[in-house]
């Protein structure tokens, strides 16, 4: 299968079985998992015995062997097995004097290379990406685009050119071109394009990943602490650009003239609207019968981001006359942007202690203080029904185990056995800490303006500050820390991580798009113009043609990561199609 190796143990001990166990290198303090029994060879013809296992190919294993029935180590291998690989272990007894045995790994038929369809899928994009720029290049040159001008509608091509690619028609004249500059460097309330792709960028890789990414292990959610994967990553900055946007947003509608009360009302409408399209759109799977009451999952990601964006936007509206005040042309005082905001941070500190307290203080039944494992295996499977701790603990008790996540990403690796949500209650706390943050870039933008190497340097101090906070909090490791990084149980350490590369690329996608314009934004601005279309399209229509298709070998990563990239750049094609329709659909 998938992400596995066949092994076949040979025993030519005449006199011993063994027991054959197993743990992933990527399994924290995980007892032992039992794989196969080989009962001792036949000693009349002399003939080993054999069993036949399937091994895992995703991360490096430890093999231990132990014989039976007296039940002593006989070899320790540590190997990393490569997918389809057909291996042999071979166990002998060296010198019968001694007794010493021998444990011999061998490859009997070579592992297929899986990374090669990434590689292909790499080069296919670079190719189109290639052409688009060469396209753009020609269209620089006169001749050529006079003579595209000539075969296709001239107006629409011109107003395609100065639009999309954002090249200057070179017989515009001087003043035209002066004024466009004028009006860009004036209009400081103008859209960010670099909010829109930073946005897109985020959701284009969220919804390839929840198409399956290939079925890759790196594409899917880490199983509890550690590495940043795609999914870890991108998510938390969907949640911070939108903190960001709140900012922007509530100021443009300020500068509208709309009073505070109504603004308020848009708020919590639009709140409710997010929380009810993740509960009755998203999160059922009508594919299995219809809506049952009796196990819907009720947390999840709509859910927690209306939460979030009521949380955020209410804390930023008693305070929007501040940032959208008019600034004097001398850069603001270095603490401008947080000393005005005293009560939002009071706020935020308060609900950091209030999850410290509750992560840490509360008492969990048959569990550790504070405990922050998977459970299951992890512990050497000493607390197995505590998986999240008090996150996990809080959420079945006031939820209940049927209304939320029944397949946490912990089940596999770790084989627990309870219910856990990773968009639960506890956690939404240090998401709307997340957000806070992302609020924090907007009212630099704000308080700036057109002011660009501080607005850039702002962002790389907090980028800073962020990091020295998660070196802190996890002492650089993955689980030895305070308190790890992890997406499952929103840590602080995850959040100020995030964060940390968050502003960094924040930056980067500022500078580009909207300092120097040397990009665009596309693909990815598009689906950032349409980003709740997008992803309540991808989920709903995930099981649809031509979204997904029968495939003639499910076991391929191949066939897995052309239907998964096919069905998100149908996405990314769609988001076009409506931007240049002006479609827009917002709640």
């Amino acid at each position: 299968r998938m992400d596995q190796a066949l092994l076949l143990v040979r025993n030519a001990l005449p006199d011993e079985g063994l027991r054959l166990s197993a743990v992933s290198a990527a399994c924290y303090q995980c007892s032992s998992q039992f794989l196969a029994f080989i009962p001792a060879s036949n000693g009349s013809s002399r003939r080993p015995s054999s069993a036949t296992v399937a091994v895992d190919t995703q991360h490096p294993l430890t093999l231990q062997l132990d014989g039976f029935p007296e039940n002593r180590a006989l070899c320790k291998i540590h190997y990393h097995f490569g997918e389809s690989g057909n291996y042999s272990l071979e166990v002998k007894i060296l010198s019968r004097s001694t007794q010493t045995v021998s444990c011999d790994l061998s490859i009997n038929e070579d592992p297929i290379n899986s990374y090669l369809p990434i590689l292909f899928a790499f080069l296919v994009y670079t190719g189109i990406l290639a052409a688009v720029i060469a396209g753009h290049l020609l269209m620089k040159i006169d001749p050529v685009r006079s003579w595209v001008c000539k075969k296709l509608n001239p107006r629409e091509t011109e107003r395609l050119i100065n639009s999309e690619l954002g090249s200057p028609n070179r017989a515009d004249s001087l003043s035209s071109d002066l004024s466009s500059q004028r009006l860009w460097s004036t209009v400081p309330q103008q859209r960010l394009r670099s909010l829109d792709t930073f946005r897109g960028l985020s959701l284009i890789i969220m919804v390839f990943v929840n198409y399956g990414g290939g079925k890759y292990w790196f594409f899917k959610h880490e199983s509890w602490n550690g590495k940043l994967h795609f999914p870890t990553a991108f998510f938390s900055r969907f949640v911070f650009i939108m903190g960001t946007s709140v900012s922007l947003s509530l100021s443009s509608m300020m500068r509208w003239g709309i009073s505070k009360k109504r603004v308020l009302l848009k708020i919590l409408w639009r709140s409710f609207l997010l929380i009810l399209l993740g509960i009755v759109v998203v999160n059922p799977n009508y594919c299995l019968g219809p809506l049952s009451w009796d196990n819907l999952r009720i947390p999840g990601v709509l859910q927690r981001l209306g939460f979030t964006y009521l949380v955020v936007a209410s804390l930023q509206l008693p305070f929007t006359g501040i940032a959208a005040e008019n600034v004097p042309e001398m850069p603001p005082p270095a603490l401008q942007d947080i000393l005005p905001y005293w009560p939002q941070w009071i706020f935020i500190l308060t609900s950091e202690v209030i999850w410290l307290c509750l992560t840490f203080l509360l008492p969990v039944p048959g569990c550790p203080r504070g405990y922050l494992g998977p459970g299951g295996i992890g512990d050497f499977g000493k607390y197995p029904n505590c998986t999240g701790g008090a996150a996990g603990y809080i959420d079945r008790l006031l939820l209940g185990e049927k209304h939320i996540y029944q397949h946490p990403s912990s089940s596999v690796l770790y084989q627990t056995k309870m219910p856990y949500d990773p968009e639960g209650i506890l956690g939404t706390i240090n998401s709307t800490v997340m957000a806070f943050l992302g609020l924090q870039a907007g009212k630099i933008i704000l308080l700036y303006k057109d002011q660009h190497k501080q607005i850039m340097s702002r962002f790389l101090i907090w980028s800073i500050v962020m990091g020295i906070i998660s070196a802190a909090l996890t002492k650089c490791s993955k689980d030895e820390g305070f308190i790890p990084i992890n997406k499952n149980l929103w840590s602080i350490s995850y959040v100020t991580t995030m964060s940390c590369f968050a502003f960094i690329l924040l930056l980067l996608i500022y500078y580009l798009v909207d300092v120097k314009r040397l990009w665009s934004g596309a693909p990815f601005f598009y689906p950032g113009m349409n980003s709740i279309l997008v992803y309540v399209g991808h989920e709903v229509f995930e099981n649809y043609f031509p979204f997904k298709w029968k495939m003639q070998d499910s076991q391929s990563h191949a066939e897995h990561l052309i239907q998964n990239l096919t069905a998100t750049t149908l996405w990314v094609l769609i988001s076009y199609v409506l931007y240049r329709k002006k479609i827009f659909w917002k709640i």
